[in-house]
């Protein structure tokens, strides 16, 4: 597979103290990537530097080929990028079709006068907006929820909508920080199930690459292993060789060991 996102050598200084230091990743198309460490280790900064919400003090971003560098969050999201975070950005007074469709403004195109005089582009679009959100809450299992207010689903339901929402802008890198933080065991199966499915699709073009502490998922869903501690690579590779590394397992791994055997099976 070719590499859909190229981080090399990003780093980030704040008041003198390095929280990124020399970080470089691939992210293959239609394969997941997981970013794993110890709290404060750097994930969620080096997620705001690949993002845009972050300048990098140094280092490169390349989406398919092409120099990102730089760009900020909006421009990053219409050449096909697309995040969610670690705490809910729902629109909770919102139906979940309505929340999704708003993952879709890259592809809209029509003016604000032609929305105010409901021409008939305006009309096709909303159209074709809402047909590819509703295939977007089918592919995370929550199309019978289409027309329920946000705020009346379920904690496991909402963090499957914003992941609904980021896959309504066809992204082509969907970075998902922490997407099953606070889930129960159900609901962190069917996210798990959900992203494997995604990465699985015949001719995916898509590269997922996520943030999270649930070790038994990670080492079950990723095809590769990032372990940042202290802002630097501790190790990197494939889950086997991620839990098999003494490093990993003295700086982290150690009160996770049982259950990240437990789950390699």
């Amino acid at each position: 597979m070719s590499a859909a996102l190229e981080v090399r050598d990003l780093s980030i200084a704040f008041g003198g103290v390095v929280a990124v230091d020399g970080v470089s990743f691939d992210a293959p198309q239609g394969e997941i990537l997981s970013i794993i460490g110890p709290n404060g280790a750097g994930k969620t900064t080096l997620f705001n530097m690949v993002s845009g919400l972050y300048r990098p003090r140094s280092g490169s971003v390349r989406m398919h080929g092409d120099d990102v560098s730089g760009l900020p969050p909006f421009k990053l999201a219409r050449r096909g990028m697309s995040r969610t975070f670690q705490n809910l950005q729902i629109f909770f007074r919102q139906t979940a079709l309505e929340n999704v469709m708003i993952g879709r403004s890259r592809w809209e195109t029509t003016s604000l006068l032609a929305d105010l005089m409901r021409l008939p582009s305006v009309v096709r679009q909303n159209a074709a907006s809402r047909e590819n959100a509703m295939a977007a809450l089918e592919r995370t299992g929550l199309a019978e929820h289409a027309d329920t207010v946000a705020a009346s689903l379920s904690y496991g339901s909402l963090k499957r909508l914003e992941i609904a929402r980021a896959l309504a802008s066809e992204p082509r890198v969907l970075l998902l920080d922490e997407p099953a933080a606070g889930c129960n065991a159900v609901e962190t199966g069917e996210i798990e199930g959900m992203l494997r499915s995604i990465a699985g699709t015949a001719g995916a073009d898509i590269a997922i690459v996520l943030i999270e502490h649930d070790m038994k998922m990670v080492m079950r869903l990723s095809h590769q292993v990032l372990v940042l501690n202290q802002g630097r690579i501790l190790a990197q590779g494939t889950p086997a060789q991620v839990r098999a590394n003494p490093e990993v397992i003295k700086a982290y791994l150690g009160s996770h060991a049982e259950e990240v055997a437990h789950a390699a099976g």
